[in-house]
């Protein structure tokens, strides 16, 4: 059965888009930890990023490098921090999150709610596509 991300590439789901290539899809994530959380994702699906072969994984890296690089241009922030859970969804994906503080990567704590318009918006102002 496919994933949520796997229905998302392939459009079944919309998502506000960041950046893509044939091979990589950056979203942000709605239940954001902070404004400009992204989730960074192969098309391919595979469930734990370890298992991803090294050529996808070392692009996967890159391509989210590409992201990290823009939200940090884009967002006031002192760092753009990097994590892979892979419990939530099993499909491999890595979160950027504009961080300020080490607690801005907390998962237990309460995410923000943003409406649909401020994610569009969010998304627009991001958008390397």
């Amino acid at each position: 059965m496919a994933t949520i991300f796997t229905k998302i590439v392939e459009g079944e789901i919309p998502c506000y888009r960041i950046a893509e290539d044939e091979h990589f899809l950056a979203f942000l994530d709605v239940n954001p930890l902070v404004k400009g959380h992204t989730l960074v994702i192969p098309k391919k699906e595979q469930d734990y990023l370890f298992d991803i072969e090294d050529v996808s994984y070392v692009g996967l890296q890159l391509f989210a490098k590409k992201v990290a690089v823009q939200l940090k241009s884009k967002i006031t922030c002192k760092r753009i921090g990097v994590a892979v859970i892979g419990l939530e969804v099993p499909h491999a994906h890595i979160h950027l999150i504009p961080i300020n503080t080490l607690d801005d990567m907390n998962f237990s704590r309460e995410k923000l709610k943003i409406s649909s318009d401020e994610l569009a918006q969010i998304a627009e102002e991001l958008k390397m596509i």
